[in-house]
C-alpha cells in the first residue's frame, strides 16, 4: 500500500492538513471527528459518486460519532448556482443543522464549491471538509478555501473564502473517474509547475503520459507536490491580494471559453489548458517570456490529451466574456503572464489588449489541431 502523505496549509488558527493516500476512504470519519468535534456531518455528493463512495464515508462518519445527513445535488458545472445553494439551505434547516454540523463534500470540483459556499454562508458560517474524488478537486478547488458559484454572466461571481478543517484524499476513488476527467485535472498540475517550480514541469515532461495511468505510487507524490505549491502561495496570500492571483494563469481566457460553452461540454480543466497555451503565447509576444515556453506547456498537454487551441467564437464574443472577469480592476484585467517556466507575474491588461485583433487560434487558421 502507498504511504500516506500529508501538506499542511499554514493560515495561523485557519491551517488545515491535506492528507493524501490509497484506499483511505473508510478513515475519513476519525479525522473529520478529531479535527472539527462536530456532531453532525452533512455528506454533500453528486449522484455517480454518490452511489460508488457515498455508503463507505457515510459509514466511516457514523463509526466515528457523528449523525450523517446526505444530500445529493445534480452533476455538471450548472448546478454551481445560487437555485442549488436555496435548496441545500432548505434541506439543511428542515433536518435541524446547526453549529455543531460539519459540511462534507465528496465529489469533485464543484460539489466542493458548491458545499463550501453552502458552509461559509449558512448560520454566518459552519465547518467544512472536503474529499476530493477528482484530480482537478485533489489539487486546485478542494484546496485554498475559495469557495463560490456561478451566475449566468459569469463563472465563481458570487463566493467566499472559507478554508476547510481537512482535505481528505484517496487516490483509489480516481479507478472510477473517466480518463478524460483525470487529464482536466492535470491541467492544474501543469499550472503548478508553470507558475513556481520549474523542477517539477521538468519532473512532469518525464512522467508524461503515465500520469493518466493514475498508479498511486508516481500520482501520490505528484499530487502532494502540486498541493504543496498551492498552500506555499495560500499561506503567503490568503485572499488573493497580489501573489495568489498567479493561480489563476490560464484561467482568464480558460473561463471566458467555458463561458461561451455556457458550462457544458468542456470540462474546467480542457478550458484552462487552452488558456495556459494563449495565456504563454501572450507571454511571448509581450517580450516577457523566452520563445520555446509556449511549446514547452503545449507539448506536455497535448501528451495529457488535452486541448490546446482556443474555440473559433468570435473576437466581440470573447471581449464580452472577459469584460466580466472577477479579477477585473478598472478597465484592466490582472492577466497572469510567465517570465518562464517556474515564473509567474500579473500583468494589468484591457480585455483588447489580452486578444488582440486578428488573433486567431492555429486550429482557427488551419494550422496544427
Amino acid at each position: 500500500m502507498s504511504p500516506r502523505r500529508t501538506v499542511r496549509v499554514d493560515l495561523g488558527d485557519r491551517s488545515y492538513p491535506i492528507v493524501l493516500g490509497h484506499e483511505t476512504l473508510a478513515d475519513v470519519g476519525g479525522a473529520v471527528a478529531e479535527r472539527t468535534g462536530a456532531s453532525q456531518a452533512v455528506l454533500v455528493s453528486v449522484p455517480g459518486v454518490n452511489r460508488l463512495y457515498g455508503a463507505t464515508a457515510a459509514r466511516s462518519l457514523r463509526e466515528a460519532g457523528l449523525r450523517v445527513l446526505r444530500l445529493e445535488v445534480p452533476d455538471g458545472d450548472a448546478t454551481k448556482n445560487l437555485r442549488q445553494v436555496a435548496k441545500l439551505y432548505d434541506a439543511l434547516v428542515e433536518k435541524g443543522a446547526d453549529r455543531s454540523a460539519v459540511v462534507v463534500s465528496l465529489g469533485g470540483g464543484m460539489v466542493s464549491d458548491l458545499a463550501g459556499f453552502v458552509a461559509a454562508t449558512y448560520l454566518r458560517g459552519i465547518q467544512f471538509v472536503t474529499v476530493p474524488t477528482t484530480i482537478l478537486a485533489m489539487v486546485d478547488a478542494g484546496v485554498g478555501g475559495k469557495v463560490g458559484v456561478n451566475l449566468k454572466q459569469g463563472k465563481n461571481l458570487v463566493g467566499a473564502f472559507h478554508q476547510p478543517r481537512l482535505v481528505w484524499v484517496d487516490t483509489a476513488t480516481l479507478a472510477s473517474l473517466p480518463r478524460r476527467d483525470r487529464a482536466a485535472g492535470l491541467a492544474e498540475v501543469v499550472k503548478a509547475g508553470a507558475i513556481w517550480d520549474a523542477s517539477f514541469f521538468d519532473r512532469l515532461e518525464r512522467a508524461g503520459e503515465k500520469l493518466l495511468e493514475a498508479d498511486p505510487d508516481l500520482l501520490i507524490p505528484v499530487l502532494a507536490r502540486a498541493c504543496q505549491i498551492k498552500a506555499e502561495v495560500v499561506s503567503r496570500d490568503e485572499r488573493e491580494s497580489g501573489l495568489r492571483m498567479i493561480l489563476n494563469f490560464g484561467h482568464t481566457l480558460g473561463h471566458a471559453v467555458e463561458a461561451l460553452h455556457r458550462y457544458r461540454g468542456i470540462l474546467h480543466g480542457e478550458a484552462v489548458a487552452i488558456g495556459m497555451v494563449f495565456a504563454a503565447r501572450r507571454s511571448e509576444a509581450l517580450g516577457l517570456a523566452p520563445e520555446g515556453t509556449a511549446e514547452r506547456i503545449e507539448d506536455l498537454l497535448r501528451r495529457l490529451e488535452l486541448p490546446t487551441e482556443r474555440p473559433d467564437f468570435a473576437r466581440g464574443a470573447y471581449l464580452s466574456a472577459l469584460k466580466v472577469d472577477k479579477k477585473k480592476k478598472d478597465a484592466h484585467v490582472r492577466f497572469v503572464v510567465l517570465r518562464e517556466i517556474g515564473r509567474a507575474e500579473t500583468c494589468p491588461l484591457t480585455p483588447a489588449e489580452i486578444l488582440p485583433a486578428g488573433r486567431r487560434s492555429r486550429a482557427a487558421r488551419g494550422g496544427r489541431s
